[in-house]
């Protein structure tokens, strides 16, 4: 695909980034002169007439999307059996990079990110788009600390492909809803629920439900209860911590009603004020019953009046109209022309009967919801056993989230959420906090930084035994990758515990790219994105414009290969203009010295020999010459 033209303008220069969906170049438009990005569906999906359609679609209607923090689309096309969507070119980073590098972001820079990637979600909800593949992956940090959230349009594209038809969506199970993972209907607060998570993994590091399959993450989705993040790591507020827990409510209707709502918040806990979240706060609206009593008895009605009492009249419930129908039934009532009084008296002693018999059906209905909501009752401080017995009778599930060290007895009920007291549904969870007892229990410091897991073990009662360092794709560089002995209960205090940490990932062997010829920013991007770095620029002058900017040399020959990370240093041509020097003029000023002097040219003249002066002497000349010749000739005879 490298060097392939799309749209007559868009030249691939390099390839940038690959997901479940598209693969991502660097390409140059030729027609404005810029870098952009060009993001082409993966030939699997190209096949596919109906997603392609929906694709074009949702990234067309993404496209009038305007906010600082979503990636620009420019551009939608095809060309063959290539579709591409053009987009801002965002140089910087993902999110998850990031938390791969730095292990945890402090709440402080967790928050700023959880704001951008707010706003750029009410954007995206005030137009009617759903994002459905919020994660860390889809979150660009540009060099500024600038957040842009891209895939909007394509997520939304993909309604129709599920974890259980095609594993192209399976990288994005960690950040499903639970409405996503059940298939169900959709909509804002499923992008609230995803933001949930990457807050999540910003302050822990970890993603809240893990698993050895896309299916088995779904699952714990649905049905287990998240660790609270403020057990992973004490750093966060008690504020933020609760913040995350609401967002990340299994029934969205608990959670934030809108992006806006939980930016508010985030501000707040920002500007370090205090927050008052509550996450059950609608565990007793009633009125989320009546539509589906409504519905029934619609249906009800409507199946009185047709012998054919089939499902299609399940379409024409909302169309109904239930006054036209009783000025039909009057109308036939005043057609009679007997009994009219009578047959007025009867219909309203019905009318009332109805009236009644609804108000009692009502009073059921609500008696027979309360009936569907129990209270927790009082189990702080019974011991586990008796505990679940009394919340199991009240119809509802014994949860044990985390055994704590304490001064109470080992199976002591410490804490429960909900709280005591709290109406809640029956079969829904009641998590609870039990006590350990006062027995030592080795602590867990995986995925720690080393500094972490020293101040924790040691205050334990532990010793740091032998610290080793490997090479880690997947574990940033000074987190702990594993611990011996592993986490165990009823262990003697002052064990040794040897740590094998992270140094970071494996410097690869990379090719370096050939730069000369290229301009110096081309060269520059060609060498970072090799995984190497710029070392000394240097210039060097010519007097050829043409070559102005352009790479002379690089330290490194192209195609040798070095370790990832190495420097290469360039040089290139630095346009310098040529300075004109004036010819030197023929005639000179005489100078002092030279007055009275003769000149060259008079000089010249006398030493002529065809001038007068000298043909003046050329007898004596001649006659001198004539003697030194004989005298040479007399010379010679001698």
């Amino acid at each position: 695909m490298i060097g392939s033209l799309l749209g007559d303008r868009y030249e691939l220069l390099e390839k940038i980034g690959e997901g479940g969906m598209a693969e991502v170049y660097k390409a140059k438009c030729h027609k404005l002169n810029r870098f952009v990005a060009v993001k082409i569906l993966k030939k699997e999906f190209s096949q596919d007439a109906e997603f392609v359609k929906k694709f074009k679609r949702e990234a067309t209607a993404a496209a009038s999307l305007s906010d600082d923090n979503i990636v620009d689309i420019y551009d939608v096309g095809s060309q063959g059996d290539i579709n591409y969507i053009v987009l801002e070119y965002v140089k910087g980073k993902t999110l998850k990079e990031i938390i791969v590098q730095e292990g945890r972001l402090s709440s402080q820079k967790a928050v700023e990110i959880a704001m951008q990637i707010a706003k750029a979600l009410d954007c995206a909800h005030k137009n009617n788009i759903i994002h459905r593949d919020i994660k860390p992956h889809n979150i660009l940090v540009n060099e500024y600390g600038i957040v842009k959230v891209t895939d909007f349009g394509i997520a939304k594209a993909s309604n129709s492909v599920t974890i259980t038809n095609s594993s192209k969506v399976m990288g994005s199970a960690h950040y499903f809803s639970p409405e996503q993972a059940k298939g169900s209907y959709v909509d804002s607060k499923t992008d609230i629920y995803s933001l949930g998570v990457v807050i999540y993994e910003m302050v822990t590091g970890k993603v809240p439900f893990d698993g050895e399959s896309p299916v088995s993450i779904a699952l714990k989705h649905i049905q287990e209860i998240p660790i609270p993040p403020k057990k992973l790591n004490q750093n966060i507020s008690e504020d933020l911590n609760s913040l995350i827990l609401k967002a990340l409510e299994k029934e969205s209707i608990k959670r934030y009603k809108n992006a806006k709502d939980i930016i508010e918040d985030l501000k707040k806990i920002k500007h370090n004020e205090k927050l008052n979240i509550n996450t059950n706060y609608l565990e007793n609206d009633m009125t989320r019953i009546m539509d589906p009593i409504i519905v029934e008895n619609k249906k009800d009605f409507l199946n009185s009046q047709n012998d054919d009492n089939n499902d299609d009249d399940d379409d024409d419930f909302e169309d109904f109209d239930y006054d036209e129908y009783d000025k039909k039934d009057k109308n036939k009532t005043l057609g009679k022309r007997k009994g009219l009084n009578k047959k007025k008296l009867i219909s309203g002693i019905v009318s009332v009967l109805i009236i009644v018999i609804g108000a009692i059906a009502g009073f059921l209905a609500v008696n027979n919801t309360s009936a569907k909501e129990v209270q927790i009752p009082k189990i702080v401080g019974l011991n586990q056993s008796e505990a679940r017995k009394k919340v199991e009778e009240k119809g509802l599930k014994f949860v044990v989230i985390e055994n704590q060290k304490s001064d109470k007895p080992e199976g002591i009920v410490l804490k429960c959420y909900p709280e005591e007291g709290t109406k809640i549904k029956k079969n829904s969870d009641v998590r609870v906090i039990v006590s350990g007892g006062d027995k030592v229990t080795l602590p867990n410091v995986e995925g720690m930084n080393l500094k972490e897991a020293k101040d924790i073990i040691i205050s334990s009662g532990f010793k740091v035994g032998n610290i080793t360092y490997n090479n880690s794709d997947f574990v940033a560089s000074n987190l702990v990758i594993s611990q011996s002995p592993k986490p165990i209960k009823d262990v003697e205090k002052g064990l040794s515990i040897d740590l094998v940490v992270s140094s970071g990932p494996r410097k690869k062997d990379v090719a370096v790219p050939n730069v000369q010829g290229k301009s110096l920013e081309e060269g520059k991007s060609a060498i970072i994105n090799a995984g190497l770095k710029i070392g000394n620029i240097s210039s060097v002058d010519t007097n050829n414009k043409s070559l102005d900017g352009k790479i002379e040399s690089q330290s490194i020959d192209a195609s040798t290969t070095v370790k990832e990370g190495s420097s290469v240093n360039i040089t290139y041509y630095k346009y310098k203009e040529p300075v004109n020097i004036p010819p030197k003029n023929p005639i000179e000023k005489p100078s002092d010295d030279n007055i009275g002097k003769p000149s060259e040219d008079e000089s010249n003249i006398k030493n002529d020999p065809g001038s007068e002066n000298n043909n003046k002497n050329s007898g004596d000349n001649n006659n001198t010459n004539g003697s030194k010749t004989n005298k040479n000739e007399k010379t010679s005879k001698n």
